[in-house]
């Protein structure tokens, strides 16, 4: 499990370093709070002294110090960043001034000699690369992969070996949103990750919902260019709820079953942490006597499955639009390192390669795990973050094409596309064909593809003849046989037909899976989906949209149907065709279960000049408990600052937000400070809460409607009153000892919500 300890986590996730701005200097804290900009306070003036660059903090990692053919170097993984203590230009020579253009006089005009001024204006100018067209934000981390053995059966794949250890670098994402867009919009994520095998690289590319908008390939430009901005006004960014996207998937309504979970709580993750995988697509996997067996990809997170709210995800995009890539390389510098589960559901390899009646190339189709259930293969630690974003996080290109032996495809026509289309998008992005010898890319077995020249070509290769056969270079490399570890296609029977354009009879059912998944929500899901739905087809302009959108949501069922056409004022129109039953898959569904709080925030709200003993006492008490403590007070600072142990001040009444943490709880009654009034901090609105700040009361009442547990010690009582909150209300712990609740609050946890306060039935 992950390394959380209080020395590395200290006093939260997030906020300012501990050092006080009156003792800052280059001495490393002794207990760093992360988000630390870097190893070292700096010092007031501007450092003039040569030194040697810093190094990394202790959370990052650069990739492996492999060469463009992957072969070891032997060097230290950081050897390909900068090093030295003077600036150089780009061909290393030293620079002694970089502030001003060489000039004819102090007044008079910039020379055209000055290569250094036209060196770095001209890389700044070519700084940028384009942006992936879908994927375009994202975030991202190294860690390990270890395989179980459990796979050994069914694929000769080495690295799912038992106890095989196996480097790889995730990154999530969002699909529809540009770089600069926020984290928590409500859209599918991304799920890709790198397996640097020995065998060769292995990418699996996959989202957190299971199924996809579209069965064929061909249809992808059109998807995206339906829910991308639209052209003319290029609004609106990172989000669905417009008129193009519903006008498409209203009119392709192969798209039901996606948008369905597109409009659940799995289109808002609580964290990149939180959030399950998929590989969509079925694959193919050989064992070492040939045979065959037909997979689905699932990656299961150790902290389970859970969801913001849909008012928090658009606090969160006002106050923090970066909250999901911080909560992740936060919780990685804690400790808090985040797990998942690499599972397969399998599936005899028949000719019809379907499954219960479910065919298996369809990718907007799910195979529900009462049937087939999922067997965990590996486990996942994400334990490092990059070093430097645009050279991992930006540069790293996955591609479903990049397969090991024991790993092969399917003819799922969705997958087909893909394999063509992630190699073409990367020859574009990153400018030529020799992306794989960027670091992060670089495979970490041997590379002899007698592939040459091209833009970017970093290897120096040796020989004369790259090609096959030659004697020149005495008939180097050889090709391999499967004893050799070769890649062998599956030989595959492919059965007499005509070329058509056209889908198979079993594609053309859209609307019994939706149906099942609607089947399996609990009522508080089904609220949630109806509120999507509802704000999704309000934001649309045309009313026929609206109407054809209803008459989708009528073939999965009429609850549905009726709930969303009232919050739109229109008539709910009735199937056309008979409804699908089917028994509820308990998978599909986020509630249920308990699951471990390891890295949950848990705000604590402390008085400006109370019991700093009490704040100490419940910071110990979250941090045992393997939470993370968010200490929030009237002003910045710390309390009991002369002390030897003072607490650090994360978040001011002003800064803070409800959306910020799982759990609240008040180690105080904190009076209205000085800048509690409207004009100063909008949240304290009139001000005309005397007893207690009015900020601090509205944090309580989001924390409340939110379904998240609150604690608090004696006195406490107070502020639950003028938040309108019942004492006895489900989820509210008190206690005469503010550090008590801690346990209660993470028992409640658990189950990620407080979900007693919501409705038992639509």
């Amino acid at each position: 499990m992950s390394s959380f300890t209080a020395q590395k986590v200290d006093q939260g996730l997030a906020g300012e370093s501990p050092v006080s701005p009156s003792k800052k200097s280059s001495k490393k804290s002794e207990h760093p709070i992360p988000g630390r900009p870097g190893v070292e306070s700096p010092p007031v003036a501007e450092p003039v002294e040569p030194r040697e660059p810093l190094e990394p903090k202790p959370d990052q990692r650069s990739p492996a110090a492999v060469s463009p053919t992957g072969q070891g170097t032997g060097v230290a993984p950081g050897s390909a960043g900068q090093a030295g203590p003077y600036l150089t230009t780009a061909q290393g020579t030293r620079l002694h001034d970089t502030d001003h253009s060489l000039k004819a006089g102090a007044r008079g005009p910039v020379l055209l000699q000055d290569h250094h001024l036209r060196e770095k204006i001209t890389h700044f100018d070519h700084e940028r690369i384009p942006e992936r067209v879908v994927h375009a934000r994202g975030a991202a981390a190294h860690g390990v992969f270890q395989g179980y053995g459990t796979a050994d059966g069914i694929t000769r794949a080495a690295f799912l070996g038992k106890g095989v250890e196996t480097p790889v670098f995730v990154r999530f994402s969002t699909v529809l949103g540009s770089r600069g867009s926020a984290d928590t919009v409500r859209d599918t994520r991304g799920f890709a990750t790198k397996f640097y095998t020995g065998e060769g690289t292995f990418d699996l590319v996959g989202n957190n919902i299971p199924v996809f908008f579209i069965q064929d390939a061909i249809k992808f430009p059109d998807i995206i260019h339906a829910a991308k901005p639209h052209p003319d006004r290029e609004i609106p960014q990172a989000q669905s709820a417009h008129d193009t996207f519903w006008d498409f998937v209203t009119l392709h309504t192969e798209a039901t079953h996606h948008t369905l979970w597109n409009m659940s709580d799995r289109a808002l993750p609580r964290s990149y942490r939180m959030m399950e995988g998929f590989g969509i697509h079925t694959f193919r996997l050989v064992n070492a006597e040939g045979s065959t067996t037909l997979v689905k990809f699932h990656w299961k997170p150790k902290l389970g499955v859970h969801s913001l709210m849909w008012e928090e995800a658009q606090l969160i995009n006002g106050m923090d639009p970066d909250f999901h890539r911080r909560d992740l390389a936060d919780a990685i510098e804690a400790g808090a390192f985040p797990q998942w589960e690499l599972g397969i559901q399998t599936f005899p390899d028949t000719q019809d390669q379907t499954f219960e009646g479910i065919d298996l190339l369809d990718p907007t189709k799910i195979v529900p795990e009462e049937l087939a259930p999922v067997q965990p293969i590996g486990l996942m630690t994400l334990n490092a973050n990059p070093t430097n974003y645009f050279a991992e996080t930006e540069q790293v290109a996955f591609h479903p094409g990049h397969l090991v032996p024991g790993i092969d495809v399917t003819d799922d026509p969705l997958l087909a596309g893909r394999l063509f289309s992630y190699l073409d998008t990367q020859i574009s992005r990153l400018g030529g064909p020799n992306f794989g010898q960027l670091p992060i890319n670089r495979p970490h077995s041997p590379v002899n593809d007698m592939l040459r020249d091209g833009m970017h070509q970093t290897a120096v290769h040796r020989g004369v003849a790259p090609y096959h056969p030659n004697s020149l270079d005495g008939g180097c490399p050889f090709l391999a046989g499967a004893d050799a570890g070769a890649f062998i296609e599956v030989p595959v029977a492919v059965p007499a037909a005509s070329k058509v354009r056209e889908a198979p009879a079993s594609f053309s059912d859209h609307y019994s899976q939706a149906r099942l998944f609607w089947l399996s929500m609990t009522p508080v899901e089904r609220e949630h989906i109806i509120a999507a739905y509802t704000f999704e087809l309000a934001k649309c302009y045309e009313q026929s949209i609206k109407e054809r959108a209803l008459t989708v949501l009528a073939h999965i069922d009429p609850e549905l149907c009726e709930q969303v056409a009232a919050g739109l004022g229109l008539s709910a129109p009735t199937a056309t065709e008979p409804l699908t039953d089917s028994a509820p898959s308990p998978a599909l569904s986020q509630l249920g279960a308990l699951w471990p709080v390891e890295g949950r925030i848990i705000g604590i709200v402390a008085e400006e000049n109370g019991n700093a003993g009490v704040v100490r006492a419940v910071r110990q008490a979250v941090l045992d408990a393997k939470m993370v403590p968010l200490i929030i007070a009237a002003t910045g600072g710390a309390l009991d600052a002369g002390s030897k142990d003072p607490v650090t001040v994360q978040r001011t009444f002003a800064t803070a937000r409800s959306v910020e943490y799982d759990a609240l709880v008040l180690a105080g009654v904190p009076e209205p400070a000085d800048d509690a009034y409207g004009s100063r901090d909008a949240k304290a609105g009139t001000g005309s809460l005397t007893a207690v700040d009015p900020r601090v009361v509205l944090m309580v009442a989001e924390a409340f409607r939110h379904g998240k547990a609150i604690g608090g010690q004696s006195g406490a009582e107070s502020i639950l009153v003028l938040a309108g909150i019942p004492a006895d209300a489900p989820g509210i712990v008190q206690s005469e000892r503010g550090a008590s609740v801690i346990g209660q609050l993470g028992e409640l946890l658990a189950a990620h919500r407080v979900w007693e306060r919501f409705p038992a039935a639509v």
